[in-house]
This record gives C-alpha cells, structure tokens and sequence, in this order.
C-alpha cells in the first residue's frame, strides 16, 4: 500500500474537499491511503470522517500566522515522514508551493498540482507571488493537474499550458447519491415548509468570489412576480452577515433562508426548482455538477467555465445583465421544465466518481 499526502488548507465542506473526498470514499484503501497535511488548526467538518476511513491528519502553522513558522513546520513534516510517494497539493493560484517545495527536497517522487479557480482574490503581493512562482512550478511538481481548461489557462505558465503537458481531472460525484427522486423531493420540502412554493437554490461559502449580493437582487425581481418563490442559501461564510442585512432591508426574510453548512446537500437539492450560481470566478464548481445530476435546470454566470455544461437545462446570463433578465431566465422552468434521471449524462460526461478515482488510484500506483 502507498500513501498519499494531500495538501489543502482545510477540510470543511467546500469544493476542492468535498472532490477529495469523493475520491477518497472510492479508492481501493487496501492499495491507496490518504493522508493530509492542513494548515487549518480546528477540526474541520471531514476530519472524523477522515479518521474513519484509515487517514492521519497532520496540522502546521498557517502561513498567514508566520512564514518562518511554516517553513519551518513544512521542513519538520517532510524530514520525519519520509514515507509518502505521493504528494497532491490543491491550489486556486501559486503563491503558496512550498509544500512542493520541501517534498522536492525531500526526493518525494511525485508531486502534483492541483488547480481549483480562474483567479486569485488574494492582495497584489499575491498575484506578484503567484507570476513569479509560475516561472519555476516545473522545479517543484511533477505532474499538473487541473479541474477545468480555463482553471489550467489560469495557473500554468503560458508554455505549459500550450504544450497541453497539463491533464483535467473532472470534479466528479458520486452520481447514485444524487439522482432525481420524487419521494426524498416531498419529504424534503415538507421538512423544510416550502411545500408549494418556487424553489431557488445556491450552494456556496459567503465571500466575495461568490456574488451573494447580486444573487439576493437576481431573487428580489423574482419574488415581485412570483409571490410563492423562495431562496435556499446553503453555506456559512464572512459575508453571511452583511447578506442578511441586506435580506432584511428587501423585506425577504420570511422567504430567504440561510440554511448554514449542511451535510444533506444530494437532499437538498432535490427540494430545489433550479439553482443559480451568479460568480464572479469559478474552476468547475463540484455544486453543479451535482446540481444537474439531481436534474436542476441551472441558470449561471458567463464566468464559469462553460465545460461545467452536461445538460440543455443550462442557461447563461452575463453579470452586466439586469437582475430581471435573470429572472425571466429562471421564471421560464417554473412551466416549462419536466424534472427526470440525468445519470446516462452525467455517466457519459466523465464526472461518474467510479472512474476517476480509478485513474487516480492507477496514477499514483504507477506514477
């Protein structure tokens, strides 16, 4: 059996976690074990799960706390673990390799990277970081990895990026868990009082990158035409608060709800009428490849990659539009959309979590 170290800041439920454990659920855990090395210093919400399933879980000082500390908390890590074959690091920019860094110096075989976003929200040090360490990624890592076109476009210097030497790894699910079910849909809403009621859904932490704001003024001109709509928020985040306030100043309170971190998403969105996703910058969002799994017509921003696309039931707004004109999008499936099984599809579009933990399992076996 190898193991494999996975580097990420955290594992709460957000996108790049939820993937990992995706595949981490699906592997052969008598070939492949997962570790993971998180500069988070609480337990974080996949950490029990983790610990089920045979992981060990390492924590070092946040860079954002001292860059001396974690330096130095990264070359005491590699120096006393040297049995890893693997390392996965998973970024949204490069201005954070040093993990990749000290598993080099370290003779860690293989040392990937995985990028997750478009763009960087960090400061201008960041992104001055981020271009400067572009110059040198091929001295850190061994393989790159990235979960969409635009995601590999973004964080690979523009020679690897044209010499294709990158490989996509679909942000995959487990598609059993959300296919469309009429029976879960009624107990679901029932549960949540929206019985009756026009059901738009989000799944996302609050933070700028997301577009929260815009959203809430998207659901307001739904709302004027359609009394009976409601909006499922379901996340936690810096800008939660300032989001409410907002909500209450629309006078939407009774029908915005802000649902917090849940771990019943695949029912969730099976109480949903269709999901909407207005972000300013996305690498594929794992939301909506579930989303459309469970059969919800997506109404999205132009800004996220259009590889996300598997179904028709996908529409397209420009951020530059009118919050109405994404109403009218979104008020069209109200009539005019018969909800149904999409696992041929989503099977057939290469997010079926089965076969890419396959792929991965072979990659780190073989190298």
């Amino acid at each position: 059996m190898i193991k494999v170290l996975h580097v990420t800041s955290g594992m709460d439920r957000g996108g790049i976690e939820t993937f990992i454990m995706n595949i981490y659920r699906k592997i052969d855990r008598s070939k492949v074990q997962f570790d993971f090395l998180l500069s988070s210093e609480k337990e974080d919400d996949y950490n029990s799960e983790i610990r089920n399933l045979g992981g060990e879980i390492f924590h070092i000082t946040p860079r954002g706390r001292s860059i001396i500390s974690n330096r130095k908390a990264l070359d005491e890590f590699f120096r006393l673990n040297k049995g890893y074959k693997v390392v996965h690091q998973h970024v949204s920019s490069l201005s954070y390799v040093e993990p990749l860094k000290f598993a080099r110096k370290y003779s860690v075989p293989i040392r990937i990277v995985h990028s997750h976003n478009t763009k960087q929200n960090g400061s201008s040090i960041h992104n001055y970081v981020h271009k400067y360490n572009q110059f040198f990624i091929k001295s850190f890592a061994t393989h790159y990895f990235a979960c969409s076109g635009l995601a590999a476009k973004w964080l690979y210097p523009k020679k690897l990026f044209k010499s294709n030497k990158y490989e996509i790894i679909n942000n995959a699910i487990d598609t059993e868990r959300f296919l469309f079910n009429k029976t879960i849909r009624n107990i679901k809403k029932k549960e949540l009082s929206i019985e009756g009621k026009f059901v738009l859904g989000h799944v996302g932490r609050f933070s700028h990158q997301k577009n929260h704001k815009f959203l809430i003024e998207i659901f307001k001109e739904v709302h004027d035409k359609d009394k009976d709509s409601v909006l499922l928020l379901v996340g936690d985040g810096t800008e939660r608060f300032e989001i409410k306030n907002r909500v209450m100043q629309l006078g939407l309170s009774k029908n915005v709800i802000f649902m917090g971190v849940r771990s019943d998403i695949p029912e969730l969105l099976q109480a949903m009428d269709v999901f909407v996703m207005p972000s300013f910058h996305e690498g594929l969002p794992v939301t909506l490849v579930e989303a459309q799994a469970s059969g919800l017509p997506c109404v999205l921003s132009t800004n996220i990659t259009s590889e996300v696309q598997v179904l028709e039931s996908v529409k397209w707004c420009n951020l530059s539009d009118h919050p109405s004109n994404w109403a009218s999008k979104i008020l069209y499936f109200k009539d005019n959309y018969i909800r149904g099984s999409k696992k041929k599809e989503i099977i057939n579009a290469g997010y079926d979590v089965v076969n890419v933990a396959r792929y991965l399992q072979n990659l780190y076996l073989e190298g």
